[in-house]
């Protein structure tokens, strides 16, 4: 049975869903109104208050970038093997440099896991495919 046309919708939503909100992270707070949070990560890696400006509206075109390739590369396991390492780093990173950070609603625990989440199922999906064809 051909598994392929019925994977196509979820794992097309997961794609656009995870190229939308890392397009957003990198536009929002770190380029349109750069974040005092975001600025406060890079200082606290001891760079002046206008290189941390610079660090983030840099980060946040990396991140529009990568959000981008989840619709460039639509088949990519290995976008979604970095999204899982680049999150779980980005959250490791919150720990040790704003813990008080994840006592916060919508914090990055929350937001890291559901779109870690969504890769491991697109994973699936894209590795399900790739048996059906």
């Amino acid at each position: 049975m051909n598994h392929k046309l019925p994977l196509e919708k979820p794992l097309q939503l997961i794609q656009i869903t995870l190229a939308a909100l890392w397009i957003y992270q990198g536009l929002i707070p770190k380029i349109v109104f750069q974040s005092a949070a975001e600025i406060a990560i890079w200082q606290s890696m001891g760079l002046e208050l206008h290189l941390a400006k610079i660090g983030v509206a840099l980060s946040g075109i990396i991140e529009m970038m990568f959000g981008c390739s989840f619709l460039l590369w639509q088949r990519a396991i290995l976008i979604h093997q970095l999204n899982i390492l680049g999150l779980s780093g980005l959250l490791v990173l919150i720990m040790v440099t704003n813990p008080l950070q994840l006592t916060t609603a919508f914090n990055p625990v929350v937001m890291n896991i559901a779109l870690i989440a969504l890769s491991m199922l697109a994973i699936q999906l894209l590795r399900l495919s790739q048996q059906s064809a």
